[in-house]
């Protein structure tokens, strides 16, 4: 099956040719879809060069079949709109979230897609919380994911551990199936409510966690998780 990783980019230049190198390494067949948000720091120049010059100008060591695919937002309109760009453009057979950062290790992505491949779920949620090591950082940040989690949970009628991981993995008839309105952070309640009411088959699997801090570069903030309480809300009210 062929993968692809879809992957929003907007101001990663310290990470990201370290990601693509991590995610060209690992051994499955893979696409990597690459959607530009209009970084300011030099991540689409960087873009643009690659899309020119491929893989062979990061220095990686691709393994298993290897495409690229590099797409350029207009305009700055947040994670959810990027996804919705690169899940319109991906052609796998499975359609996994990455972010650009370094937070998520692609060595545990077969591990999250194997369910697929057995034909046992249609969907597949990596959690931070069920056994794998990560990284300890923000408390508060911790409390408002469980929060988040228990609301979502609630009423959406699944028993997730971790709602609001990247680490999301698709059949790409599902997302066919699906249209993502939120366009930043709310994606992440919205795809799990909408999954929920689709009664796709839901998988969750262990994966490491290697958080950053704010002054490393993390952007969600307190008002993501606001907006995350409304998509909540707001998706609910659509499924009843």
């Amino acid at each position: 099956m062929l993968v692809s990783l879809v992957i929003p980019v907007y101001n990663e230049i310290p990470t990201l040719a370290e990601i693509l190198r991590r995610c060209a390494a690992v051994d499955f067949p893979k696409e990597l879809v690459l959607v530009d948000d209009c970084s300011k720091d030099g991540s689409r120049e960087f873009l643009q060069q690659l899309s020119e010059q491929g893989l062979g100008m990061l220095g990686a060591t691709p393994q298993n079949r290897n495409e690229l695919r590099v797409l350029f937002q207009e305009k700055n309109q947040g994670k959810g709109a990027a996804l919705r760009r690169g899940f319109a453009e991906a052609s796998g057979d499975i359609i996994l979230v990455q972010d650009a950062d370094l937070e998520y290790d692609p060595r545990d992505i077969p591990r999250v897609i194997q369910p697929i491949i057995d034909g046992e779920a249609d969907v597949v949620f990596g959690s931070r919380f069920i056994g794998s090591p990560r990284r300890v950082l923000y408390y508060w940040h911790t409390v408002l994911n469980n929060m988040l989690t228990t609301l979502s949970n609630m009423t959406s009628g699944l028993n997730l551990t971790d709602m609001e991981t990247c680490y999301k993995a698709f059949r790409t008839e599902v997302l066919r199936s699906v249209n993502v309105e939120e366009d930043r952070f709310g994606f992440e309640p919205e795809i799990t409510a909408k999954v929920a009411r689709g009664g796709w088959r839901v998988f969750e699997v262990p994966i490491s966690y290697h958080g950053r801090t704010y002054e490393e570069g993390k952007k969600i903030g307190w008002k993501d998780g606001v907006r995350a309480l409304y998509a909540i809300a707001k998706y609910s009210v659509k499924r009843s």
